[in-house]
């Protein structure tokens, strides 16, 4: 069964670059994109242990005479066959069209229920969180303008999470044919440490195959070690939740990443399983 990365297009120039970049990622992976072009402001999706409403803003039902025709053009100058696209065949409501969830990959802005006037940098929407913390799939979030990426940057912690992540982005790697780099800020764990989780793990090899340079952090923090990540490097990066107050917590790790790096970022939730 071919890979397949769902997206929610948006027909705007920001949309475009969001739809631009996960062109890229599939392009690179060999992965087929499946793009819903949204009639309705909201839709559900029916992950195993929770259910996930989004609300989008009025931007994604814009021009819908011409957003067939314009993602159709993004995909085809990435160089990628036609895509599919996605028509809901299952509504909770008649305006609550129901999205499937057995993808491999889903594509995000760091927000899809905000107007582009209040998305920051340090800023992924609580409906964003939900779905990577509830997905089997990883989430892409795209940086805000389309950059390639030349390589891959795992930020390993050394959790169950981090292993998974380390895991999927040496297959990343593998697939792509591009480098990869692991970067680890070194805590009450030391360098040490973290060689024996590799070990027990039984990663040696495929490390010293697939990894180009494992970099440790011995002093400074990791707000300011992140400047040594490349600015052309896609991050892959665990996440986990605490709970649900008002927001997803991701963890300290993840909240100071992803408020901190420009880059394109997938993001490993707790439930996430290989499926490539």
């Amino acid at each position: 069964m071919e890979t397949q990365m769902l997206h929610i297009f948006r027909n705007t120039p920001l949309g475009r670059e969001t739809l631009l970049q996960t062109s890229y990622f599939c392009k690179h992976l060999d992965i087929l994109p499946v793009i819903y072009i949204p009639r309705y402001l909201k839709f559900l999706m029916y992950f195993e242990n929770e259910v996930v409403q989004v609300d989008l803003d009025s931007s994604y039902l814009r021009s819908p005479d011409t957003a067939r025709d314009h993602a159709l053009q993004i995909v085809k100058n990435m160089g990628l066959p036609e895509p599919k696209f996605l028509e809901p065949k299952h509504f909770t409501a008649s305006t609550l069209p129901d999205i499937p969830v057995d993808y491999d990959f889903m594509s995000c802005p760091r927000s899809i229920s905000d107007l582009t006037s209040k998305i920051g940098l340090g800023y992924i929407g609580p409906r964003v969180r939900r779905i990577v913390h509830s997905a089997r799939f990883p989430v892409l979030i795209p940086s805000s303008v389309f950059k390639p990426w030349k390589s891959l940057a795992v930020l390993f912690g050394g959790s169950a999470n981090a292993v998974k992540t380390l895991r999927l982005g040496m297959r990343l790697s593998s697939i792509s044919g591009l480098p990869l780099d692991v970067f680890t800020q070194e805590g009450r764990r030391k360098r040490g440490d973290y060689e024996n989780i590799i070990q027990q793990e039984g990663l040696n090899t495929e490390m010293d195959k697939c990894v180009r340079n494992w970099r440790f952090f011995e002093s400074r923090s990791l707000a300011e070690n992140l400047y040594e990540v490349p600015d052309d490097a896609l991050i892959v990066v665990g996440a986990y939740g605490h709970g649900l107050v008002k927001e997803l917590l991701f963890g300290s790790t993840m909240e100071i990443v992803q408020s901190i790096c420009p880059n394109s970022m997938l993001i490993v939730g707790p439930n996430y399983r290989a499926l490539i």
